[in-house]
């Protein structure tokens, strides 16, 4: 029974998310009130107190009071909406009953979903709210009663009501839907076959497999954490059945699944919620972090290919690869080409993010229809596909509507009590004007304050509080906010509380210590990209074509000599001189300037060329001794794969 109540509501949520999509959104408050109602009720049978467990009446119990103070707090505010928005009444003791059921709720399907320190963040910013005269101190403020942060909640648009859930609500469903349908008409495996014929047979193929086919799904998955353990369960066990290090196979998928997190067009739905705190366009947020993610890739890969050449890492067998023509089918091809057409025609022609995406969910579906009948698939087959995208949909947006419900609290007593701005003047207290100062400790206490929550809330709690000590400083706020952006995805993966890592090791049967290790070491190159933003702006789009142009070559510089000297290859043979050679260019690569990038560019050639010249004489020598039956000395151990550059 608790089954079929769960795909009902999925249902109806994906079939709202579907409605509004083509039709667009009802009034706010009607969309965000109905929304949530349906989130936290899927939520709850999602999720169920003590399911398996001799206590569960009790756990029923607790569902069901949290469902009906659900249904009547929602409720309440759809069938007031009008009164609410613009009498803004005083609160009531009823309104306090009904914003203390609705927070309960929020709070306990966040525990259950991903733990205590979120829910424990939402009590802590609610306490202050209420406790802050009695806090001395600069961080101490008038304090706020009950009634008054009841109307801030409930009574209005500023709390539970406000943009974060506005923006769940539309944008970030229609696009979680787009993906789930994709998916599930066959998109998810093309996106898997093609990245096995792009990178499965060079070398370290399965890793690169893994790092494209996560960062594929993680741009649509919204969660390094859920795309770790979607495609994780594929990934690992190829990395593994070929031999490579279980804690090296967690590392790649944990960076990947993190990288797509970053990389356009949605970055882990990150890019809508940052258009709307910015007031810029979603084209405008996903043009400035293409650059970044390019040189988070080019770096991955590249220390993927070294790791792999160093370690004899093996390719993916021919018998495990697709053919092309079957990757390239007509049935499989033009569906995604049609979606993704779709998707950016309405970017394009100015239409809203939301009508875009119904514009890819829509070319979806009359793309796979038409094929799927060709193929004389049953009709029956066919409803059951798009239906279970829906259903999909639907449970993909409870751990983001309850988060983003939760984060949106969050806010309100962060902007009620003042807290952002007396951080952010501290920080600048401490850092003064030094630029690095000041964002070296703000990267710090991003990684602190995103560990062991998702993504996208992580990103709305920093960009609250920290993304203010940037800007007020000088820094362009689309600068500030990708940078904390980019240090709150990296917290899933930066010991000691990195769960994307904690769930690849656990599929791996691995230790996470050495697993985050690896992780760290692949995905060293993003630690440092949000400072190049700081000294080249014009990655993000900032200046003309001959700005961008320079700040791409020096960061291309940058990532491969980083890259280089993080996977530990021997360059010239001496560990020493590597070392001091690589940090070489990597110091010129951050100093502005064509003379720079150009001397840099020349000393990094010159050290692969030395690479290079060594790698042949090796080759050349032990070929020599494989003719004479011997093993000359300095080259035992000298694999095949380390006879090429």
């Amino acid at each position: 029974m608790r089954e079929n109540l769960t795909k009902l509501l999925a249902l109806m949520l994906g079939g709202l998310i579907l409605y509004t999509s083509a039709t667009g959104p009802f009034e706010s408050m009607i969309q965000r009130g109905i929304f949530l109602a349906l989130v936290i009720l899927l939520g709850l049978t999602l999720y169920p107190l003590g399911a398996g467990k001799r206590w569960r009446p009790l756990g029923l119990a607790c569902d069901l009071t949290l469902a009906v103070g659900t249904v009547l707090a929602c409720g309440y505010v759809v069938m007031n909406h009008e009164r609410i928005l613009v009498e803004l009444p005083w609160a009531t003791p009823r309104d306090m009953l009904f914003t203390a059921m609705l927070l309960m709720a929020v709070l306990e399907l966040s525990r259950r979903a991903i733990g205590v320190i979120f829910p424990l963040l939402v009590l802590a910013g609610l306490a202050y709210a209420w406790l802050g005269a009695a806090i001395p101190g600069p961080l101490g403020h008038r304090g706020f009663d009950l009634y008054y942060i009841t109307e801030t909640l409930y009574l209005g648009d500023l709390g539970v009501w406000g943009m974060l859930v506005g923006v769940a609500a539309t944008t970030i469903a229609a696009f979680v839907l787009f993906g789930c349908l994709l998916l599930h008409t066959g998109g998810g495996q093309t996106f898997m076959d093609l990245a096995l014929r792009i990178s499965g047979r060079s070398p370290g193929g399965a890793a690169k497999v893994a790092t494209v086919a996560s960062g594929l799904f993680g741009m649509v998955s919204g969660s390094a954490v859920a795309n770790v353990a979607t495609t994780g369960n594929f990934t690992i066990p190829m990395m593994k059945r070929l031999k490579y290090p279980a804690p090296f196979a967690s590392g790649v998928e944990a960076v990947a699944s993190t990288g797509g997190q970053i990389a356009p067009p949605i970055l882990g739905a990150a890019a809508f919620i940052m258009a709307e705190i910015l007031g810029e366009s979603y084209l405008r947020i996903a043009l400035a972090a293409l650059l970044p993610a390019i040189l988070f890739y080019l770096g991955v890969f590249l220390t993927i290919h070294l790791v792999a050449r160093r370690r004899n890492l093996q390719v993916v067998p021919d018998e495990e690869l697709p053919s092309w023509p079957e990757v390239l089918r007509p049935e499989r091809i033009i569906p995604i080409l049609a979606a993704l057409g779709g998707l950016f025609y309405g970017v394009l022609s100015g239409r809203s993010i939301q009508m875009a995406a119904f514009y890819g969910i829509l070319m979806t579906v009359l793309t796979f229809v038409p094929f799927a009948l060709l193929a004389r698939t049953p009709l029956r087959e066919i409803a059951g596909k798009l239906l279970a995208g829906l259903i999909d949909a639907g449970k993909g947006m409870v751990i983001i509507g309850v988060l983003l419900a939760g984060a949106q609290m969050l806010v309100a007593m962060i902007g009620m009590t003042g807290i952002g701005v007396t951080l952010a003047s501290l920080i600048v207290n401490v850092g003064g004007q030094s630029l690095f100062l000041v964002a070296f400790i703000v990267g710090g206490v991003c990684l602190i304050l995103g560990m062991g929550i998702p993504t996208t809330a992580a990103y709305v709690l920093v960009a609250s509080v920290l993304a203010p000590a940037l800007t007020s400083i000088g820094v362009e706020p689309l600068i500030a906010h990708l940078f904390v952006f980019y240090f709150a995805t990296l917290s899933v993966i930066t010991p000691p509380v990195c769960v994307a890592v904690f769930v690849a090791a656990g599929i791996a049967g691995t230790n996470w210590l050495p697993a985050a290790g690896e992780a760290v070491r692949l995905a060293a190159a993003i630690y440092v990209i949000p400072f190049l933003l700081l000294i080249y702006p014009a990655l993000a789009g900032f200046g003309g074509a001959f700005d961008i142009l320079l700040a791409s070559s020096q960061g291309v510089v940058f990532v491969l000599a980083f890259a280089t000297l993080m996977s530990r290859v021997a360059v010239t043979g001496n560990r020493l001189l590597d070392v001091v050679g690589l940090g070489l260019v990597v110091g010129l690569a951050l100093i502005p300037g064509w003379l720079t990038t150009t001397g840099a560019l020349l000393l990094l050639v010159a050290l692969y060329a030395r690479r290079r010249q060594r790698l042949a004489a090796s080759s050349s020598d032990t070929a020599v001794d494989n003719r004479s039956g011997k093993n000359r000395p300095g080259t035992q151990g000298m694999t095949a794969k380390e006879t090429h550059p």
